[in-house]
């Protein structure tokens, strides 16, 4: 799996852990880490792992991309990546980035680094919060998402700029309990995948847009109380209870 959801060491120390913790490891990263990140711009933030990530306007986010004044990170799959991404941007997954040689996590703490996805900002604000609690505390993530960046003519590259995959919305139902925590659905034979958090009622509603999935592509929904398996035609006819 490539969203490191499931791997140990110090990347799975930073994945949920709370704000003492991470400055722990901030500290030992040689990072000065105040438990916040900085967002001098005061921007509107949202709470994702008990990090307040803060939510940089698409236009800022232009500003800084032609300006070279920011590191572009996209928190989507592989495949999503290569297919269609901002121009320059580096691959960086949701949750804790790549397994070995991260390209933000081999930049310095101080670097203003921008993280992106589709949903609008699912898997750029979890990315958000990891890099966050290493002491990457000028870490912003896209309001809008992706969507809008392409829909805007802004700068592109990738293998596949002119194709739009379908957007799908799964909405399913689990147990209130898993609260804040998050529904993943994976296409397991390209590695992308999409999150969303569970409500307080623990209904949750994960927008995807797959490349080159149909609806009979089977696919994995998985939150904290289980998985189901199904064609994409059966996770998208009604609510999944799981």
């Amino acid at each position: 799996m490539t969203d490191g959801d499931h791997r140990v060491g110090r990347r799975d120390y930073l994945k949920v852990a709370g704000v003492a913790a991470v400055a722990t490891l901030a500290g030992c990263q040689g990072a000065s880490y105040d438990g916040e990140p900085a967002n001098e711009f005061d921007y509107e933030t949202t709470e994702t792992a008990g990090v307040d990530v803060p939510l940089v306007p698409i236009d800022d986010a232009l500003a800084w991309h032609r300006e070279e004044e920011a590191l572009f990170a996209d928190a989507r799959s592989l495949e999503a990546y290569e297919n269609a991404r901002i121009a320059g941007a580096v691959h960086s997954p949701a949750r804790e980035g790549q397994e070995e040689n991260d390209p933000v996590e081999n930049r310095e703490t101080d670097t203003r680094v921008v993280t992106y996805c589709g949903c609008p900002h699912h898997l750029s604000t979890l990315r958000g919060a990891s890099l966050i609690g290493a002491g990457y505390q000028h870490t912003y993530a896209i309001d809008e998402g992706f969507g809008p960046w392409r829909e805007n003519g802004y700068p592109m590259e990738g293998e596949s700029v002119a194709q739009i995959p379908t957007a799908y919305s799964i909405d399913g139902r689990t147990r209130s309990e898993h609260e804040g925590e998050y529904a993943w659905v994976w296409h397991d034979d390209s590695g992308q995948r999409e999150a969303a958090p569970i409500q307080s009622d623990g209904t949750f509603s994960v927008h995807i847009q797959f490349y080159d999935v149909t609806p009979s592509s089977r696919l994995r929904l998985s939150v904290p109380a289980g998985e189901r398996t199904g064609p994409l035609a059966e996770f998208v006819s009604g609510e999944i209870v799981v």
